[in-house]
């Protein structure tokens, strides 16, 4: 088995937890921007911390980093907190498992930034699991009341969706094209450089963001401490796993496994916040899943 096929199993993992935490923080004691900042401001350090340690311990120097480093990661980091923000406001519109899934749509929004900005194409097996995919992403976008028509794609619920699809797309862009910029063969410190720039950069932006628009909110998150500090570990680890996935594998194909962070939600949605799924949600989950196994099975 490919390396990165694990490692983007263990992101997707890492990831729907801090989902789940932050999906706690917004119901609880955050706002949106809070919940959203929790997640950068307690994994920075973190990732900082891990990275001179590692570089100590392997005995490599700091590589030279260019102005395309930082307009891809910069861009990149920007992209993925308003995607978060999208998602997180998305929890209070549907169910855990069904916000999730309209975040999937950036398979299919990332194979086509992917091919515009990198140049990578996309093998025929992710074209086949790519397009299963959309079409349970089109199941799932109905309204919970069963509106059929316009009401089906012109909902609130399925904006928040494909915009968080279509910025995750510009943030896993924004991040290979970042990684494949260091001039060193080490996956892990391509990765966690990377990583360390763009955790320190989204907290910096968040932070002042916050205090001009929402003042006291950050001393909130800090107050919340608890969890957010789950947050940010959770959000470290699948950051890291994303990451370097990304410098081992196309992004498109990197986010075409991390579907099945999807069997991880709905377990979430049944067993944790004891939500209903529909028979729809289902079917269109296991479209979702077949794609999985068709990328995987294809390899």
């Amino acid at each position: 088995m490919q390396a990165w096929i694990p490692i983007t199993i263990a992101a997707a993992f890492s990831q729907n937890l801090r989902f789940m935490l932050q999906k706690r923080l917004k119901e609880t004691r955050l706002s949106t921007a809070g919940a959203t900042f929790a997640r950068f401001a307690f994994s920075a350090p973190l990732v900082a911390l891990g990275m001179v340690v590692y570089m100590g311990a392997t005995g490599q120097g700091m590589p030279a980093l260019s102005a395309r480093f930082f307009l891809f990661a910069s861009v990149g980091g920007i992209a993925q907190i308003l995607a978060t923000m999208c998602v997180v406001a998305l929890f209070s519109m549907r169910n855990f498992a069904v916000g999730i899934t309209f975040k999937k749509t950036e398979v299919i929004l990332t194979a086509l930034i992917g091919l515009v900005v990198l140049g990578e194409g996309v093998s025929r097996a992710g074209v086949v699991a790519i397009a299963i995919g959309f079409v349970g992403l089109l199941v799932l976008s109905d309204p919970p009341e069963g509106g059929r028509g316009w009401r089906r794609f012109l909902n609130r619920a399925a904006a928040l969706g494909l915009g968080s699809g279509l910025l995750f797309g510009v943030s896993a862009t924004g991040y290979r094209g970042a990684t494949l910029t260091l001039g060193i063969e080490d996956v892990v410190a391509r990765a966690g450089l990377t990583l360390a720039f763009v955790t320190a950069f989204q907290s910096l932006v968040m932070a002042a963001w916050m205090r001009a628009r929402e003042p006291g909110e950050v001393t909130r998150v800090f107050a919340a401490w608890r969890v957010g500090a789950l947050v940010g570990l959770s959000s470290m680890v699948g950051s890291f796993c994303w990451f370097t996935a990304f410098a081992l594998q196309n992004a498109a194909m990197v986010k075409a496994l991390g579907q099945v962070e999807l069997v991880f939600s709905f377990l979430a949605t049944i067993f944790v916040f004891k939500e209903v799924v529909t028979r729809r949600e289902w079917a269109g989950t296991a479209l979702l899943v077949l794609s999985i196994l068709v990328l995987v099975l294809w390899l």
